[in-house]
């Protein structure tokens, strides 16, 4: 390995960088090359232990202080967040392989709105309200146990570690092998923040052994997770001996609803970019397209057009699309892919195989299915890919059928010319998050799902209020 690829041979506790309990050490790998990038340690039980010493000792203080003392902390983690904003973007690009322009418009800015929005959800929440004879007090929970997903490093760590602190909780975080490099910077960050010891610390580690250990472990109060729905179930069990109160952010397979009457040429574009941004790599990705069958056809063809002009290649260049994330992803889509083509779905674009000329790296051809039933498995599992499954619909009440007709309910988007009917449509959508005639995401709203789609909600005042534990004081009378 050459000598300027980083060795994370470091875990972050009590105020200090100090050696894992372990020696192991595993390879971290550019997507967009196929080579070492760098190496990184992987802890384990014992480390979460000594974390989580930590952490209980800090929480003796740190769940005492004052609105305004959090403030200050979350504003200089804001300040220095946005002072390395661009290293944080070419972090991301190097684990994950997202294009230097969606790093621009969306990785590195999402973190640093997360943690604004974590300072003004503090300002806005009411720690004690009176009611009644009672005094009702919003309480931090305790030591939070964090556990972030690989594919939105920078908004993820930022809003799980910004929510924490905002509640008065201190944190064991582990961040995804697969995203080390950012997670690491943004621990750096935190550092020089001058947090009180033991209020932030971070494992470094496999998800079986650092993940496990954290669910399990009797000092973590409350567990954060996002990530895969099989994983959150297995978090579920593992934290159920010690009733652990747990917030989820699981899959998601959601519906992208065209409304009959839709501008084709303004709305196919913005179906392309739901499901294709982050190489489809996102829980709320648009991944179902469904459209009035008399509509299908031009639809397509509009979407087709859009994928044709697609730049895919190197992310540190100009490309639209970069690689999935790793050669275990980049297999498992080739399965979705070819699993619709037997099923009967038509292929409209892309397909099995990478894209000519880009045999190195994990790249994946843009697809799109066209007249997809809704019981295909592409319309049904996750594929966290860049694959859009068209699924033609003969009525509204049908087409909020198919939107429902799915394990997952996280996100869900709705285009019309009636703004008035897009969200009635919306309402009835079985879904935590739905966008009406827009795909910008607002980050202050609640952020979670339905159904497998998870427990809890993240971001703003709710992020915040699910790290809160709520007492009632009765003064109903004095006896003494």
């Amino acid at each position: 390995m050459a000598s300027s690829q980083p060795v994370y041979d470091k875990i972050y506790i009590n105020g200090e960088w100090v050696a894992a309990s372990t020696s192991e050490m595993a390879d971290l790998i550019n997507p967009a090359t196929g080579q070492v990038s760098g190496r990184v340690v992987r802890g384990n039980a014992k480390d979460v232990d000594r974390a989580v010493k930590a952490a209980r000792e800090a929480f003796k203080t740190y769940s005492n202080t004052t609105k305004q003392e959090r403030i200050h902390y979350l504003n200089a983690f804001a300040a220095e967040y946005e002072k390395r904003m661009e290293d944080v973007k070419r972090a991301v690009t190097v684990d994950i392989g997202a294009p230097v322009s969606f790093c621009n418009m969306m990785h590195g800015p999402a973190g640093l709105t997360t943690i604004r929005n974590s300072i003004d959800a503090l300002n806005e929440i009411e720690l004690e309200i009176p009611r009644g004879q009672s005094m009702i007090v919003r309480e931090p929970i305790g030591v939070t146990g964090l556990i972030s997903a690989w594919n939105w490093p920078s908004l993820m760590m930022c809003s799980k570690v910004s929510t924490a602190l905002a509640a008065g909780c201190t944190i064991v975080f582990k961040p995804a092998e697969l995203s080390t490099h950012a997670s690491l910077l943004i621990a750096e960050m935190l550092e020089v923040v001058g947090l009180p010891m033991g209020v932030f610390n971070m494992v470094l580690g496999k998800g079986s052994v650092v993940g496990d250990a954290m669910s399990q472990h009797p000092g973590i109060d409350f567990i954060s997770f996002t990530g895969s729905n099989g994983v959150g179930a297995k978090i579920a069990r593992t934290s159920a001996d010690t009733v652990k109160r747990l917030g989820l952010e699981l899959g998601g397979k959601s519906a992208f609803m065209v409304l009959p009457g839709a501008e084709v040429e303004k709305v196919a574009p913005l179906a392309v970019m739901v499901v294709m941004l982050n190489s489809g790599q996102s829980c709320g990705a648009g991944s179902r397209t469904v459209v009035p069958k008399d509509m299908q056809e031009d639809f397509v063809a509009a979407m087709k057009a859009v994928v044709r002009n697609f730049k895919v290649g190197d992310p540190t260049r100009d490309a639209d699309l970069g690689p999935v994330v790793s050669e275990k992803q980049w297999r498992t889509i080739q399965g979705y892919i070819q699993a619709g083509i037997d099923e009967g779905a038509r292929l409209v674009i892309g397909g099995t195989g990478k894209p000519e000329g880009l045999e190195e790296g994990f790249y994946v051809k843009p697809t799109i299915f066209a007249d997809v039933s809704n019981h295909m498995t592409i319309a049904q599992e996750e594929i966290f890919g860049p694959v859009a499954s068209v699924i033609p619909y003969a009525s509204v009440e049908e087409a909020i059928e198919i939107a429902n007709d799915s394990p997952y309910g996280l996100s869900g988007f709705v285009f019309g010319p009636d703004h008035q009917q897009a969200n009635e449509v919306a309402r009835q959508m079985r879904t935590g998050y739905v966008s009406v005639n827009t795909i910008n995401l607002d980050l202050s709203a609640p952020w979670g799902g339905y159904k497998k789609s998870g427990i809890g909600r993240e971001n703003g005042v709710w992020g915040v209020e699910d790290m809160l534990e709520i007492k009632a004081i009765n003064n109903y009378a004095n006896l003494l």
